[in-house]
């Protein structure tokens, strides 16, 4: 992974445009579509289980999001990721909370066993919890450091041979490959709801285009919320500034900005 296979997984995400479909919660449906269409791909909001097996045989990547979770949800989850697997779509799992009531937790692992192609993208204490280790959380927000949580990182990947993504003030990827570490962004983020779903959403854009590892999307958004952070007064002119620096991003603003470090 290096900045120039970065920057040719962003042109196929704008060239080919690929249907994404998110089955996510009712706080950031707006916030991820827009995202979706500022970095150039297409969102829908699915959540009919009648209409799930048509949507995945043409989509590009099927995103499960488990914040606002019910007896209602799981079951459409359930049937979404199966049907992505007998169509050979990737699935992103955004654990929502994982560690904070068991149902999240249970769920989120029932999910990670089912998917054949899988990409977790999760917080730090979201990580570890899904990996069976205590974790320090509030509701949904992390209180472990992103780097606290490679370890548990590194047997989810293992366990359900899947990349995981780490979100936080520094972003980690972990593949069997190598780890990658993305010191971008701002400290203004994470005071925007949906940030990290948001980047779950991307995730998914590009994992339809083939870019699997999950550091693309991580890298995107890390350049784009650093170069809105400096433009905004605060967290609501941030959402704003966000959308129209993924809407403009660049191949030279990318590889300008993009701090990044590739480990074996």
């Amino acid at each position: 992974m290096n900045i120039e296979s970065i920057i040719n997984a962003l042109n196929q995400v704008r060239e080919q445009k690929p249907l994404v479909v998110n089955i996510t919660n009712y706080v950031v449906m707006n916030n991820t579509a827009n995202g979706l269409l500022a970095l150039g791909a297409s969102p829908i909001m699915a959540h009919s289980q009648q209409e799930m097996a048509e949507m995945m045989s043409f989509c590009g990547a099927l995103v499960i999001n488990i914040g606002t979770l019910d007896s209602q949800w799981i079951p459409r989850m359930r049937f979404a990721i199966e049907q992505a697997n007998v169509n050979h779509r990737p699935v992103i799992l955004d654990p929502v909370g994982c560690g904070a009531s068991a149902l999240r937790t249970e769920t989120a692992r029932e999910f990670a066993q089912l998917a054949n192609q899988l990409i977790i993208r999760a917080n730090a204490s979201e990580v570890i919890a899904l990996a069976g280790e205590m974790s320090k959380s509030k509701g949904v927000d992390a209180l472990d450091s992103s780097e606290a949580a490679l370890d548990a990182a590194r047997h989810l990947m293992t366990t359900y041979q899947a990349n995981v993504v780490i979100s936080g003030a520094t972003d980690y990827i972990v593949t069997p490959s190598h780890t990658i570490s993305l010191n971008n962004g701002d400290a203004m983020m994470p005071h925007v709801t949906g940030m990290g779903c948001t980047l779950s959403a991307l995730t998914g854009a590009f994992a339809a285009v083939g870019e699997m590892s999950g550091a693309a999307a991580a890298a995107v958004l890390g350049v784009a919320g650093e170069i809105a952070a400096e433009q905004s007064q605060g967290p609501g002119s941030l959402q704003m500034h966000l959308l129209d620096a993924l809407y403009q991003l660049n191949a030279e603003t990318l590889a300008a900005r993009l701090a990044m470090v590739v480990t074996p």
